[in-house]
């Protein structure tokens, strides 16, 4: 018998996109849609910047108001198919007509609308879902209302993490404001005196997964936890670790247009990728100046304080080549801007997100360097590999889980990788890359293997619908 599972989640490519999260809904859905035994369905807020391009398109499906506390919002439902998976909006002005997807003082009472809007959807989604699937802290109350409402369909519930350090905090009063839950519920939602959503949706899930299997370990610790690691504790054998994919359609250096020169197998073709960039950008004209490139947002997590303690070092003593794309904190930004200006003709700091540049800098570079904090799954390196390129990552998460390090006895490994946060680890395993890029005998064997690398969505897709099945046994 066909399942039905219904993603809740607050973006998605191609609609809109602030982080990796809208990559894994605007592709797993589509993934498990393949099998003919579930019809996956997602449904999203409908925010101003997704007006201009798909609003003539949806089909208005119905209106009704949600109750927020003591505020009737007015709701319009809509539906729109695109590449044969069905996504509903959620349009409300009041909630979602701003310029920005997040960063606001009432985030809090916006993802409570959306999350009793969405159960409020349910009756005219013309589908009833057996699987309600809730991703991050923004759909977390989904899995609450489900499980305590008297009316709703009780469905089973999945909630995945992507990111534990994101919760959706809010003041405790805010329960009596925004929830009409009766006292006896605070408890699976009330934390050191506060409310937090994520919490909600890991205590009241059936199975809660992560987006990488080590992720999974790493956050039942405090060190990783975030002050949840109790609570995931608790789910036991109901906490999942299932590593994400890419679309491997849509990265592709064979077919992405995106890039100047396309290749699949050839570093020859690959390096004009290289050239093109350094006419682009003016750095110095050479093919086999080793290229190391980040594409990151500027936040402590990706380990920027390690890049800083080090580049200014690594760019004096070796003959390379650094390109980092990026924005987010302003100090990180200054500092980049200030190493561009001190390395003219080495260093360039692009300040600003651009899909196509990303693209082509994963195409250009020898390296894609990536030294994370901690990092739940990562998506980059799995780009970067499917690029060709070499990821030089700190082994936590889903770095841990993705890349193996090189071996040039045995010629084992797809990457580069250093296991404790420190400065100098970094230094050397980037100074060790050097080495084996220099010696061909060893980086062509390494090369060879990041060839060989694929992430696509197919395994990932298995596991979850192994997962479902657990759940919901033919």
């Amino acid at each position: 018998m066909k399942k039905n599972i219904l993603f809740v989640a607050s973006e998605c490519t191609p609609f809109v996109k602030t982080g990796g999260l809208a990559d894994v809904i605007g592709a797993l859905p589509g993934a498990l849609n393949q099998a003919d035994s579930v019809d996956t369905r997602v449904i999203l807020p409908l925010y101003q910047s997704i007006y201009p391009h798909w609003y003539d398109q949806m089909r208005k499906v119905a209106s009704f108001d949600v109750l927020v506390g003591w505020r009737k919002q007015p709701t319009t439902l809509y539906q729109f198919t695109f590449k044969q998976v069905m996504y509903y909006f959620i349009e409300n002005d009041y909630y979602f007509a701003r310029d920005d997807v997040y960063g606001y003082d009432d985030d809090g009472e916006r993802f409570v609308y959306f999350s009793e809007a969405v159960i409020a959807s349910l009756p005219y989604l013309e589908f009833q879902p057996d699987i309600l699937h809730a991703h991050d802290w923004q759909a977390a109350l989904t899995v609450l209302f489900n499980k305590v409402y008297p009316d709703t369909l009780k469905m089973k519930s999945v909630l995945t993490i992507h990111n534990l350090k994101y919760q959706g905090i809010m003041l405790r009063d805010s329960f009596h404001d925004l929830f009409h839950l009766n006292e006896e519920h605070i408890s699976g939602i009330e934390w050191h005196g506060l409310l937090n959503c994520l919490k909600a949706g890991i205590f009241h899930a059936d199975k809660v997964t992560t987006v990488s299997p080590t992720y999974a370990e790493e956050i039942k610790t405090p060190y990783y936890g975030e002050g949840l690691h109790a609570c995931i504790q608790e789910k036991g054998n109901d906490l999942v670790g299932i590593l994400n994919g890419i679309d491997v359609k849509s990265y592709h250096p064979k077919t992405d247009r995106a890039i100047r020169f396309h290749y699949q197998f050839s570093s020859s073709r690959k390096s004009l990728n290289k050239l093109y960039i350094q006419h682009k950008f003016g750095l110095d004209i050479d093919p086999d100046k080793p290229m190391y490139v980040m594409v990151t947002r500027f936040v402590e997590q990706k380990g920027l304080h390690l890049i800083k303690a080090i580049l200014d070092q690594f760019l004096t003593e070796e003959d390379v080549q650094f390109v980092v794309l990026g924005t987010g904190d302003g100090d990180f930004e200054h500092y980049f801007y200030q190493m561009e200006q001190r390395y003219k003709g080495t260093m360039i700091a692009y300040l600003k997100f651009n899909e196509k540049l990303a693209r082509q800098l994963y195409a250009a570079g020898d390296f894609f360097v990536m030294p994370s904090k901690f990092e739940p799954c990562g998506l980059a390196q799995l780009i970067a590999l499917q690029y060709n390129t070499v990821p030089i990552v700190r082994e936590t998460g889903g770095l841990k889980d993705t890349v193996t390090p090189y071996n040039e006895y045995d010629k084992t490994g797809n990457g580069f990788s250093f296991t404790n946060y420190n400065a100098h680890d970094l230094l050397a395993v980037l100074r060790y890359s050097l080495e084996i890029y220099h010696d061909q005998d060893k980086w062509y064997p390494l090369f060879r293997n990041v060839r060989k690398s694929s992430f696509s969505w197919e395994r990932s897709r298995d596991q979850y619908m192994e997962l479902y099945n657990q759940m919901l046994p033919s």
